[in-house]
């Protein structure tokens, strides 16, 4: 078997020999690419060849599927697969494995984070302390007794929901699937946007979630309430987000994912918004999740050689 990865997905180097090793005694050879294919026609010299690819949050197309005639197998160093043509992957029998699971710990404690920078302004503070300013009379919030909207349960919602629930919070959630979860409430998405004082996002990209948030949405929220999105950027109406954020009329924002990979445009419209946390897409890295993803990848693999493939196809 030819196994190409694709771009960088952090694992070391001295690691990536010993599992370059480990396939070739067992027949299989393991080409790397230590940096991101610039365009389609690199992605395709890279990997026409290949029967395996292991990439991360790299787009392919479906021309390159369709280039790559040998390919029966993707492992993604990614729990999304919004990257991935579904579909025709499917039709042509393509086993797509994906690592779930790697990054519950890290999504989950940014969000929590996320949400307690906001209610103590701790951005703000630091430019404040900085400049040889003081507090200037600011009171901030404590999560503690606050309603806690969780907008999807799967293992990172669930995850979640427990850091939330050790600070004090109530939480209420709303999934596609009810599940019997300790101390979550399952609620409808409406009830869900007009009682929480916090939401946070945690639903993959469909064609039924694109932009779920919406102008609609927004317009339930409370004017004290904070939005966390950790999930993918197209969940939530940014220009929508940011008029509701100029006029007040909710408190705050935290955004970790937008329509496409920074670096964003500079006329990014949450540029101009205010009370806003904008991150470069870090939620999945901390070094424990990365080499956790590492593992999940290349595990993946062998599962699928020796017939047992976790694959999210069927």
């Amino acid at each position: 078997m030819k196994i190409i990865i694709l771009e960088p997905i952090g694992i070391i180097n001295e690691k990536l020999n010993q599992i370059k090793t480990d396939f070739k005694l067992l027949n299989h050879k393991l080409t790397i690419y230590h940096n991101r294919p610039e365009n389609d026609a690199e992605i395709i010299t890279r990997a026409q060849y290949a029967d395996v690819i292991i990439l991360s949050n790299l787009p392919l197309s479906e021309s390159v599927i369709n280039k790559c005639e040998n390919l029966k197998m993707i492992s993604v160093a990614f729990a999304g697969v919004d990257h991935i043509p579904m579909d025709l992957c499917k039709k042509k029998n393509i086993v797509i494995s994906n690592a779930a699971g790697y990054s519950n710990h890290a999504v989950a404690e940014l969000a929590i984070g996320s949400a307690i920078s906001l209610y103590r302004k701790i951005i703000w503070s630091d430019s404040q302390t900085r400049k040889s300013s003081t507090r200037e009379g600011f009171l901030g919030s404590e999560l503690y007794g606050k309603t806690f909207g969780i907008v999807g349960l799967g293992q990172i919602g669930q995850e979640t929901a427990k850091l939330a629930n050790a600070f004090g919070c109530k939480v209420i959630a709303y999934s596609r699937t009810v599940k019997n979860i300790p101390n979550v409430d399952f609620v409808e998405l409406e009830y869900l946007l007009k009682e929480s004082d916090i939401i946070s996002l945690h639903i993959p990209l469909t064609e039924e979630t694109q932009y779920l948030i919406g102008e609609k949405e927004l317009q339930l929220l409370k004017p004290t309430t904070i939005l966390i999105n950790t999930a993918r950027g197209a969940i939530v109406d940014y220009k929508s987000l940011t008029v509701v954020l100029r006029n007040k009329k909710i408190a705050g924002a935290a955004i970790d994912v937008y329509e496409k990979e920074p670096p964003l445009d500079k006329k990014h419209p949450l540029f101009e918004a205010p009370n806003v946390i904008l991150l470069p897409h870090i939620g999945y890295a901390t070094k424990e999740a990365i080499e956790l993803r590492g593992e999940i990848v290349i595990e993946n693999i062998y599962k699928w050689l020796n017939g047992n493939p976790q694959n999210i196809m069927n």
